[in-house]
């Protein structure tokens, strides 16, 4: 569902482009891809999701389910990241319509990619503090995500880190079958929403050390995205500079 009806009346009155996000969300960073591609200037509300912000009373009046990103475009709230890429480059010259195909699949790749990126890289950060995490359960009213971060905590069970372990190697066989007959990028010679939607991915992977090698078509992409302005103003320019270096330590350990 592209756009919802906000809790919060006054978001109503905003004007322009207001946007709730947090630096290392891959969803949030989609978004942040499309607005610089598009040189669209906006109102930028940082959601500190290790502090536990997003479980507030506030900011689920403005996201139901407490996750980012959120964006208000003058007074229409769009909860879903493919949806606001969507909406945002629906009629641009600049960037290309991507193909239901490559954006579902690459909506449908975020919930292995938030049990692998916590298991592959925030687990070397060690769990919050009992204060904090019981301060989550008690306020977030999203269910999943309450059940999620317990299982976290636990462990997740290993059948759960194979299977989606293989349906992230099912959906980069996917882009490399789409790259296989020479285009620059996913839908062919023109930069597209596609791209836009799979490069926190492929970045988030890169991080982890994802065995790239056996998609050489996907990592020549890779490489030719990296070139582009926008991975660095809108991802790379929000990455918290220890990170690569602490991720790399943990990867290397588990590895």
């Amino acid at each position: 569902m592209p756009q919802i009806e906000p809790m919060d009346a006054s978001l109503k009155d905003l004007r322009g482009l207001h946007l709730w996000h947090a630096p290392m969300s891959s969803c949030s960073q989609r978004v942040r891809i499309v607005l610089a591609e598009l040189d669209r200037p906006f109102e930028s509300h940082l959601v500190n999701l290790e502090a536990g912000e997003h479980a507030s009373e506030a900011y689920q009046a403005i996201h139901p389910k407490g996750l980012v990103p959120a964006l208000v475009d003058d007074g229409a709230l769009y909860v879903e990241s493919v949806d606001i890429i969507r909406h945002l480059g629906g009629s641009s010259e600049d960037v290309s319509p991507g193909s239901d195909v490559l954006l579902n699949a690459a909506d449908a790749a975020q919930l292995d990619l938030k049990l692998l990126t916590f298991e592959f890289l925030f687990r070397g950060g060690g769990p919050p503090p009992d204060e904090k995490a019981k301060a989550f359960q008690e306020n977030h009213k999203n269910e999943w995500l309450k059940q999620f971060y317990r299982d976290f905590k636990d462990g997740f069970e290993k059948y759960r880190i194979d299977a989606a372990v293989r349906r992230t190697a099912d959906g980069f066989a996917l882009l490399e079958k789409h790259l296989s007959d020479g285009r620059s990028y996913l839908e062919g010679e023109a930069f597209s929403l596609s791209d836009i939607a799979w490069m926190p991915n492929v970045h988030r992977f890169n991080l982890m050390g994802w065995p790239f090698v056996q998609t050489p078509h996907l990592s020549e992409w890779f490489e030719r995205i990296k070139t582009r302005p926008s991975y660095h103003s809108a991802l790379m320019e929000w990455q918290p500079e220890a990170a690569a270096g602490a991720f790399a330590e943990y990867t290397t350990l588990r590895k």
